[in-house]
């Protein structure tokens, strides 16, 4: 039994690690840019979900639990205490001036502009409002500014951003794409229920170009999905949102109870593959709705690679401990079945934690 307890616990502990976290991560978008080549007047938008604006301040004003327009013009004093002078914005080493905010909802997402008046300079923006999110949530800055050239990051590590003024040094990030790989990978190991799946794929995987099959026909899939999505070809409103996040919880129940009643698993690289196609819709979720603009393309290779990363990295753990207790026949039905049925546990919390919660 000790021997059984000693193999089970690594393939456990990236499942129960953090279970109650599974996609934290989260995005706002901030977007800056003058109008007028050297002009006093630089503008602002911040995209970002209602629940994300929802943990910075009490946006919905009826209480009714759907964020309307009506909502914003009402909150709209709160909204420039909660949002914009939590972010204070200079430029040369002196304060700009906020001239003019406005509020927007959109299909998906929330839209949040402004318009200041700044000295000439080097723009820095400070994201105190980071320290109120949990600490996965980061900044991405695209700025008109440099024309679109660099993607810069913050945290709540590191708060602040600098947007160098055209001719000064620094105008391209070259660690943009690092940074969304960087992104992806943490995704990956933050979203425990992909995971999840993941490791009842492998507890019966069979043999490794099986094992192989059934990675590639999961990354193929997840990779359409999310192309798709972040690129605008599929619309995934709130409500939609949380339906796919409850499939994917669905997913995880269907394979954990497969490998507690079924002995032979042929048809699971079809099965892989349509699951697959849910999960890069959960992938997606990160990216779509935050206005990446031309972003996206960078954006979506950067995050896609460090996904990939991530699960071959998991994969590589994973898969010689399963083989070594696939070598174990008395070992291995056991550890199979108490696994399989802590994935079911898991799964069926998360499907009723979303779908009902």
């Amino acid at each position: 039994m000790w021997r059984t307890a000693r193999l089970a616990v690594p393939l456990a502990f990236l499942l129960v690690a953090g279970s109650a976290g599974a996609h934290d991560a989260d995005i706002l978008f901030a977007q800056l840019w003058r109008p007028d080549a050297g002009g006093p007047e630089v503008r602002e938008r911040i995209t970002l979900t209602a629940p994300t604006l929802a943990l910075l301040i009490p946006a919905d004003a009826d209480g009714d639990g759907t964020l309307t327009q009506a909502d914003l013009d009402a909150r709209a004093a709160a909204l420039a205490v909660g949002i914009w002078d939590a972010i204070p914005l200079s430029a040369g080493g002196r304060p700009c001036t906020r001239t003019e905010a406005t509020a927007r909802v959109r299909e998906t997402y929330v839209e949040l502009g402004a318009v200041f008046s700044c000295p000439p300079g080097e723009l820095r923006q400070r994201f105190s409002l980071l320290s109120l999110l949990p600490a996965n949530y980061k900044v991405v800055l695209g700025s008109s500014v440099q024309g679109e050239q660099g993607r810069r990051f913050a945290d709540a590590s590191q708060p602040t951003l600098v947007v160098s003024e055209p001719g000064q040094a620094g105008q391209e990030n070259p660690s943009g794409l690092l940074e969304w790989i960087g992104l992806g990978l943490t995704h990956i190991f933050a979203g425990v229920d992909h995971l999840a799946f993941l490791l009842a794929l492998l507890l019966v995987g069979g043999s490794f170009r099986r094992v192989l099959l059934l990675v590639t026909a999961f990354t193929v899939a997840h990779s359409l999905t999310l192309g798709a999505t972040a690129l605008g070809y599929i619309i995934l409103d709130e409500a939609r949102t949380r339906w796919v996040e409850a499939a994917i919880a669905a997913s995880i129940i269907w394979v954990a109870v497969e490998n507690l009643v079924l002995r032979e698993h042929q048809h699971r690289a079809v099965l892989t593959f349509l699951f697959g196609l849910i999960h890069g819709f959960g992938f997606a979720s990160v990216l779509r709705g935050y206005g990446l603009g031309d972003a996206v393309v960078t954006g979506l290779f950067g995050f896609n690679l460090g996904v990939e990363l991530g699960q071959a990295a998991v994969v590589a753990v994973l898969l010689p401990l399963v083989r070594l207790v696939q070598r174990r026949p008395r070992v291995h039905q056991p550890t199979v079945r108490a696994l399989s049925l802590l994935i079911l546990a898991a799964g069926g919390y998360w499907l009723m934690e979303r779908a009902f919660g």
